[in-house]
Order: C-alpha cells, then structure tokens, then sequence
C-alpha cells in the first residue's frame, strides 16, 4: 500500500518520514521509505516456529515536497506536486501545530484549522474541475454521435452524481461506489475519492494537547497527534534507551505505531497469517475480505485451484499454547470461499492446480 504524506511547507513531513522509516530524505524532492507494520502476533509465532524467515506487511510512504496555495504560481506547483502521487492509496495531511521561531510557518502563522481547511479545499477544488471538465467533454462528445455512446452516458450520469457533493465541498469518498463505477472514474484520479488521516505534527510542551477539527473534518476520519522532532530522537535510541525515554514523558508507545494504525484504519485493512518453519508472514487485506481474495493475495494459482483454507484464530493457538493443542481441542476450522477473513486468522490453504 502506498501512503503519500502532504502538508504545507515547514509541516514536518521529511522529519516524521524519518522518525517512522529511520530514513533522512532530501529537501525539495519525492522521498520513499518501506515502514514495516509492527505486530505483536508475528512476534510471537516467529518464536513458537521458529522459521527461515519472517515478513511484516509494509507500508510504501511518499514524502511530497510542501504545497503553498499563497498564489497562482504555488497553486499550480502544489498541484503538480500532489498529481505526482495519484498512484498513492492514500493521503496522510500533516498539519503543523508547533511553534519555532527558526522554522517559518505558513502564512506567517500557525494556525491547525486553518491548514487543514484549506488543504481540504484545494483538494476539493482539483477535483471539481477534473470532473466539470469531463462533463463538458462527454457531453460533446455526445452530441457528435459517440462511437461509445453507451460507455459515456453511463460515466456521464456518474460523473453528475459527483459533481453535485463536490459543488457542495462534501469528498468524493462520501458517494457509494460500486467497483465497476471506481474502476470508471479511476483514469481521473479523483484526490478526494481516496482514504485520508490526519496527522497533526506538535511541539514537545503539547503532547497532550487535544485539537479541535470539528466542522471542518468528517468525524470518521483518523486524527492523531504526535512530535516527529521528539519521535525521529527516540528512533536514534537503542531499544532500552527509548523504553526509558518515552516512560519520562509518559508515552505509552512510538509514533510510527500510531502512524501506521491510522493508516490502516484509514485503508480499512486487516492481516491474516501464514505460518511454518520455512515462514511467518502477514497479509494485509481489505477487511471484509473473502477466503478466496486471501488466497489470491499469496498467489493466483492458490486462487484458481481453491479447496478449502485450514483455519483457526491467533488468540485461540496463542492461549492453548500450539498448533497441536488448537486441533486437539477441535478448533482448526475448513473453510469456503465466501468465508469472511477475520484480522489474525492464521490460514492454510488446500488447492489443487
């Protein structure tokens, strides 16, 4: 999964890319990172197995120069900019909330709902005319006798169903799509049509500082505080220097943790498990998920020739202790296609190609 951070100038995007990926990037330009999804369960079953190797999903984090929407100029460039991460899953808006004089703030102040209202608006605004402009092109085309007429009255009547929240600064993401409709729309790469977080970058004398986004964010969407300053110190930390360090300030746990949960929330994705002595992996999955779409995601042959998936719960093999003890006590399940994937499923899957 791709996440893109975007925020204005001086939000602290390159210093939380850092603290959560360990990776100094270059000011001005694209910066990715691989950030492995910390999980507690593949920790455990590493240890009961004892494999040749162990895989943490991955998050794919794209670090977007600063956006400036002062004027005409820092518009299109902002712009350009955020088309550059189209291919992203989704956007993570890093707003500023720390003050330093050494570090110039947008607009010459630091303002959390503001920043976040107009990055909200921009992105609205593209969108806006990405799809009025389609409008006008499918209705001329139209009218000249279109060679795919039914194709373009159907994206036609679509493209008016999302003008109207757009007209009225209401998301993309609020209209129910279907996955043919998604699949329609997706060569305009709607900004407002993917997941978003937000994550609101303090100063270390406000860590528990609560913000108030109401009126301006829809209440689903995650929001999290942290301080990439104090958390990019803390990644520089052996393991029982930065236990002692965050139990000083009282931190119950790393930012990138809290980074990561918020984009899974986000993405509403879940992981189910593999297991043996040759690997221990994590799958990230949409939730909801079926058998038959996690059998896909390992491999499309498994996919293809699908039997059945061998199945039983992490807590349940974790309390009775083993694999043996989980089939003795009657608990391994067979499970079908449409079977529903459950986060921390451990699954094996029978096919036969």
């Amino acid at each position: 999964m791709k996440v893109a951070l975007v925020g204005m100038p001086q939000s602290g995007k390159s210093t939380i890319l850092a603290a959560i990926s360990g990776k100094e990037g270059s000011a001005g330009h694209i910066n990715e990172a691989v950030v492995p999804v910390p999980d507690e369960r593949i920790d455990f079953l590493t240890q009961l197995y004892q494999p040749k190797k162990t895989v943490f999903a991955t998050i794919d984090c794209l670090d977007l120069p600063g956006v400036s929407f002062v004027d005409d100029a820092g518009r299109a460039a902002a712009r350009k900019t955020i088309a550059e991460a189209k291919a992203a899953d989704m956007f993570v808006l890093v707003i500023r909330s720390f003050a330093e004089e050494s570090v110039p703030a947008y607009r010459g102040s630091v303002d959390v709902r503001r920043d976040l209202a107009e990055l909200q608006a921009e992105f609205l605004l593209a969108d806006l005319e990405l799809v009025t402009t389609r409008i006008e092109r499918l209705q001329e085309a139209l009218k000249k006798g279109s060679k795919n007429a039914e194709h373009d009255k159907a994206e036609l009547a679509l493209q008016l169903r999302l003008q109207e929240p757009l007209e009225d600064g209401k998301p993309a993401r609020t209209i129910a799509l279907d996955e043919k409709e998604l699949e329609l729309i997706k060569p305009l790469g709607l900004l407002t049509i993917k997941p978003i977080s937000v994550l609101i970058n303090t100063g270390e004398d406000e860590l528990d500082r609560q913000f108030d986004v109401s009126g301006i964010l829809d209440p689903s969407i995650p929001v999290f505080a942290m301080c990439a300053k104090l958390e990019r110190e803390l990644a520089q930390l052996d393991t029982a220097s930065r236990a002692e360090f965050m139990a000083d300030l009282a931190l119950s746990e790393p930012g990138y943790i809290k980074f990561v949960n918020s984009c899974y929330d986000a993405l509403g994705l879940i992981s189910f498990l593999t297991v043996g002595p040759d690997e221990v992996r994590a799958w990230p999955v949409r939730r909801g998920s079926s058998a038959l779409d996690a059998a896909g995601k390992i491999h499309t042959d498994i996919k293809r020739g699908f039997i059945r998936a061998e199945t039983m719960a992490y807590e349940e093999l974790k309390s009775l202790g083993g694999e043996k003890a989980v089939k003795a006590a009657g608990r391994l399940r067979l499970e079908g296609k449409t079977y529903i994937v459950h986060d921390g499923d451990i699954m094996h899957f029978r096919f036969n190609v």
